[in-house]
């Protein structure tokens, strides 16, 4: 077990952070909050230091409603366009429909996402001694993998456990190298094949109380990890009934920091870093 240490309160920054480096929240569902919680969060990101989000899609109009968000804040919105897993797999001209769309906002767009496998539904699936196919979800997510690859984007993955391995074989399969697996769960051996491609994960609050997460914070190249908060899922701990904000990206560079043995702002200087170039923002 480790010990989690205590997380600064997400409610007002210290001192100190007012002089840190920016950060950018990695991975967020932003059209998934209604209009007033966009505009509050939006209006103050910088004032709390944030320096963007990337706000990830669920499906054709939630990627419509990013691309809105993101020419509405223009710097500090930058969308993915994608279709998440765990939900139905789309009939074949609902696909279709949104790959078009997606080719014609191709410059719009600063990665292909949230694409990946359907774990937590499979395994619901299992439990439940229902049958499950995950073919089609394969096949769907090689053709978001192909498209990645034609428009040079990268690509967040919703992938993890055994399904990770999946995601990999896709990805080098076509060439793929930048990919980014949010809020990654993996083995040991699976971790040691994305961090040798060069994929990056990233880290949400949960790394100041989750063990598997820290073990994976400790080990994962430095270079190749950034911060998220995957809102507006809720976290435990510390951010217990709290909405979801991509301030708590101060939390995770803090805790961050010191698995890593890192000082604060250079640990807030590298997560930054890592996501400008990852993201190429």
């Amino acid at each position: 077990m480790f010990a989690a240490g205590p997380a600064d309160s997400v409610q007002a920054q210290s001192s100190r952070d007012e002089q840190a480096a920016p950060l950018i929240d990695a991975h967020i569902h932003l059209d998934a909050y209604d209009h007033a919680q966009q505009r509050d969060m939006l209006s103050g990101l910088p004032a709390a230091g944030i320096a963007g989000v990337i706000t990830v899609s669920m499906h054709l109009e939630s990627a419509r409603s990013n691309l809105r968000l993101a020419r509405q804040y223009p710097s500090l919105v930058y969308p993915a366009f994608g279709y998440h897993p765990e939900q139905p797999v789309p009939a074949p001209s609902d696909v279709d429909e949104l790959l078009a769309w997606m080719r014609r906002h191709a410059d719009d767009m600063v990665a292909v996402g949230e694409v990946g496998l359907p774990y937590y539904t499979r395994k619901e699936a299992e439990e439940a001694g229902r049958p499950f196919d995950g073919k089609p979800y394969e096949e769907l997510l090689e053709r978001f993998i192909a498209f990645a690859k034609e428009h040079d984007k990268p690509v967040v993955l919703h992938a993890v456990y055994e399904d990770a391995d999946a995601a990999c074989r896709l990805l080098e399969r076509y060439g793929v190298k930048r990919a980014h697996f949010h809020w990654f769960k993996g083995s040991p051996a699976t971790v040691r094949r994305m961090a040798e491609n060069g994929y990056y994960v990233s880290f949400t609050p949960d790394i100041v109380y989750e063990p598997e997460i820290r073990e994976l914070a400790r080990v994962y190249p430095p270079g190749q990890v950034m911060s998220e908060t995957d809102g507006p899922w809720p976290f435990e701990g510390p951010f217990e009934g709290q909405m979801t904000h991509p301030r708590m990206t101060a939390a995770v560079a803090e805790e961050w920091s010191r698995l890593q043995g890192f000082s604060l702002q250079e640990a807030r200087q590298r997560l930054y870093s890592n996501a400008r170039r990852f993201y190429g923002i």
